[in-house]
């Protein structure tokens, strides 16, 4: 049982006033997250159906772990909580955009940095090398 209508027509997902998720055969969405003070990127994570509406009912970002197999609220041990303040859609409803404001932003990844996206991946030269980036 989901706690969403189901995708309806391609019309009504691109043009209609209801969310409704499409979610994978995993039953999942992707969650781009970014900080709403200055747009970094943040991280990019999975949502089901109960993450979403948890998200949706309380303001606080909650997520759904592929590796551990369980829900997961952002920030519950590290104190980095992930307050909602804008949830975007994509065309076709597969795809989240939370833009959230981070009660310890320095600790957005579990490695403690402000953004799991820390490397950079060197497009000129040898592309199987990574650069660690200051963030």
């Amino acid at each position: 049982m989901t706690l969403f209508d189901p995708a309806g027509p391609k019309a009504d997902l691109e043009n209609g006033a209801r969310l409704t998720p499409r979610f994978d055969r995993d039953g999942l969405v992707t969650a781009v997250v970014t900080d709403a003070r200055d747009g970094e990127l943040l991280m990019v994570a999975h949502m089901n159906d109960e993450a979403l509406d948890l998200t949706l009912r309380t303001g606080i970002a909650h997520y759904w772990s592929r590796s551990r197999r369980s829900l997961w609220k952002k920030g519950e041990t590290s104190g980095a909580l992930q307050s909602v303040r804008e949830i975007r859609v994509d065309c076709d409803q597969d795809a989240l955009w939370l833009k959230v404001d981070v009660a310890r932003p320095e600790e957005t990844c579990h490695t403690g940095r402000r953004t799991c996206f820390y490397r950079s991946v060197d497009v000129n030269g040898d592309a199987r090398r990574l650069e660690v980036l200051a963030v």
